[in-house]
């Protein structure tokens, strides 16, 4: 609207064709000038300037909008955007539907809270033929840790659908569905990202894991301040991802510990390449998630895992749509499951705080430990 021609306005000719032999032919050219200014240059008095910068704001201005015709367009955008259902309840109505699409969805929390067993579930919900209330599409999952695990996938797709996962070959057809990528550097994702890109339209995928983001950069620099810089095209090229498939993309971070001088240490350390072992923090407070604040306004869903007095928590951090809120959940055979649907609402320090106490990994029936 700055760049909306003067003289078409509906200015007085007299007004306007002194404008134009002044060469301030926009809104933004009259606009730049004071009062003072405008009366020098175009030789005419206070009054006149004064009710033709009145008129050209009024015009050029945005308009006001009221808080209900804004709820009205945010629900119409959420409607139409879509969401990938986690079958929470409680946390399906708290983010208004589930993963939204087109943005990134963060899940943050130590070694063993859960935040795979999640991934490993929004891929079954997203592999799922629509019919039976799926995406009836592909998955493409970014695997850094190889915690990806067929046979736990197998496990939870027969125990939250048995009625389905029985049938002759459909845990092969929707195993099938999910594409697994390794990188064993951020060098060898960066160079994975564009086939990624043409991938997600070539395959029909409805969403993308990214499992962990923070294990992909924790080998590439020392411990130190959280990555940032690095991260910066990455943070750029993965926030386009979702806007130009209109799927939801999910990515893991890790934490960090954080000593009362505000030093740093993190919670996971390279172990050979491609290798990842995290070593849990032994005390419960100033645990903060990890890559930085950079990353941190990139994503627009926070879900923060945790574990409080041996009790694990699934807490709704950041959400423009929904209030801070906190679920306990537990993790069975069929994966994630709330304790209870209704959710508290965090207030102050609560709200960004992650806690680590008390929770044991739970081991499932092959031995292997779920993440």
């Amino acid at each position: 609207m700055a760049n909306k021609l003067i003289n078409e306005m509906g200015l007085p000719r007299s007004i306007a064709n002194i404008f134009a032999a002044r060469n301030i032919t926009t809104a933004r050219d009259a606009l730049s000038l004071t009062e003072f200014e405008l009366m020098e240059l175009l030789d005419v008095g206070l009054s006149e300037v004064r009710s033709a910068l009145a008129h050209i704001s009024q015009i050029v201005s945005p308009r006001y909008q009221t808080a209900l015709l804004l709820m009205e367009q945010r629900v119409q955008k959420e409607q139409s955007r879509g969401h990938l259902p986690t079958q929470l309840k409680g946390l399906d109505v708290a983010l208004c539907g589930g993963i939204p699409f087109g943005v990134l969805t963060e899940l943050v929390g130590p070694s063993g809270i859960g935040k795979t067993q999640f991934c490993l579930k929004l891929s079954l919900l997203a592999s799922l033929q629509a019919h039976y209330g799926g995406l009836g599409g592909r998955v493409i999952y970014i695997d850094v840790e190889s915690k990806f695990s067929s046979r736990r996938l197998i496990e939870i797709g027969a125990k939250s659908y048995p009625g389905i996962f029985h049938m002759k070959g459909m845990a092969q057809e929707m195993a099938g569905r999910i594409l697994v990528l390794r990188p064993t550097s951020l060098s060898e994702f960066t160079e994975s990202l564009q086939q990624i890109k043409v991938s997600l339209l070539q395959n029909q995928v409805k969403l993308l894991v990214i499992d962990s983001m923070a294990a992909l950069v924790s080998g590439e620099h020392e411990p130190g301040p959280p990555w940032q810089h690095p991260l910066g095209w990455h943070i750029s090229f993965i926030k386009s991802l979702a806007e130009f498939s209109r799927i939801p993309i999910v990515v893991t971070n890790q934490v960090r510990s954080q000593s009362r001088d505000g030093s740093c240490q993190y919670s996971f350390q390279g172990q050979g390449r491609g290798k990842i072992v995290e070593d849990p923090p032994k005390h419960d407070s100033h645990l903060v998630a990890a890559l930085g604040i950079h990353w941190a306004h990139a994503v627009t869903i926070r879900l923060v895992l945790e574990s409080k007095s041996g009790q694990r928590f699934m807490k709704v951090a950041k959400s423009p749509i929904s209030p801070p809120l906190a679920f306990p959940f537990n993790i069975t055979s069929s994966g994630i499951s709330l304790l209870n649907d209704d959710g508290m609402e965090l207030m102050g320090p609560e709200i960004n705080s992650i806690y680590s106490q008390g929770h044991d990994d739970i081991i499932n029936s092959d031995g292997g430990r779920l993440h």
